[in-house]
């Protein structure tokens, strides 16, 4: 049986077992993960930590990519400009 772990995505505190990448964190939270310099929603594109689209603060590290990134308990997750 696995476990839960708490995770802050701009303000919205989600549960993902242990293990969870932080994009599938924010995804499940409903949060894109940055925005586009013309103000458009960015997710995850390939997974893998090659495309950069994924990346989002993390616990004040900017510039993270989450794809790559495990979540651990009360990470503060927040949107990237």
């Amino acid at each position: 049986m696995s476990s839960t772990v708490p995770v802050l995505v701009n303000g919205v505190v989600v549960e993902v077992e242990e293990g969870t990448s932080v994009a599938v964190a924010a995804a499940l939270a409903l949060q894109a993960c940055r925005t586009s310099v013309t103000g458009q929603p960015r997710g995850p594109l390939c997974g893998m930590g090659i495309c950069f689209e994924c990346r989002m603060t993390i616990n004040g590290q900017p510039q993270s990519r989450t794809c790559q990134i495990v979540c651990e308990p009360n990470m503060d997750v927040r949107t990237s400009g």
